[in-house]
């Protein structure tokens, strides 16, 4: 089913604040590029509605701020919880 580009706009951005996801989460979601939900998210929200475009860039604040945590954790998770036995104690 085809939809107009404000109604993806729409979903994807009560998606991703109903969520807290990411930009990539949400691209996984709806089927479409990152750069696609980063340009609705950006560029098309604030002229459809911008109380949603302030409440989904919050969330986008929020995912860029722990970014790096994120990424420790998953590093932390890669080499400490792996199969591998010889992995170091965690």
């Amino acid at each position: 089913m085809r939809y107009s580009l404000s109604d993806r706009v729409i979903e994807v951005c009560n998606y991703i604040i109903d969520n807290r996801a990411t930009i990539r989460q949400a691209a996984k979601e709806f089927g479409v590029s990152k750069s696609t939900v980063h340009k609705d998210c950006q560029e098309r929200a604030p002229l459809i509605d911008a109380a949603l475009a302030q409440r989904v860039q919050k969330v986008l604040d929020f995912n860029l701020a722990v970014r790096h945590i994120r990424g420790g954790i998953s590093t932390k998770r890669k080499f400490c919880g792996g199969k591998n036995k010889k992995s170091p104690p965690c």
